[in-house]
């Protein structure tokens, strides 16, 4: 499958091709045929090609070609709302403070007074 075309025809195109198959007496199982589809998806649907794969539960073909068309149509969706987007790729600016500017420590005892000690009794050794 490649991208230039929509997965609905070439959906179709595999399901010919596996009918064919079967019509010369080839046994083509269901679940090789879904297998297959979703291998065969194209680059861009990598995501949705994932989800496919890790389901747990048996797709039948049915299901597959469904979930596939619904798919379809909202990437379709997608790409007409950002084609419609007023603002395309806006970027926010956000101001941040220099970081070579930095506050002046005190010295010597100012330094320690400003440090907070706990005032009660210890959990330990219940001393003050």
């Amino acid at each position: 499958m490649i991208n230039s075309r929509t997965v609905g025809t070439q959906v179709q195109e595999l399901q010919l091709i596996f009918h064919d198959l079967i019509a010369e007496g080839m046994v083509v199982n269901e679940a090789f045929q879904v297998a297959a589809m979703i291998e065969k998806l194209p680059p861009s649907w990598r995501d949705f090609k994932n989800y496919l794969k890790h389901k747990r539960k048996e797709m039948k073909l049915e299901d597959l070609v469904i979930r596939l068309k619904i798919e379809e149509d909202n990437k379709t969706a997608e790409k007409k709302l950002r084609g419609n987007s007023t603002i395309m790729g806006a970027n926010i600016v956000e101001d941040v403070a220099p970081k070579n500017k930095k506050r002046k420590q005190p010295f010597g005892k100012n330094q320690e007074q400003n440090k907070k000690k706990f005032k009660g009794n210890c959990y330990n050794c219940g001393r003050l």
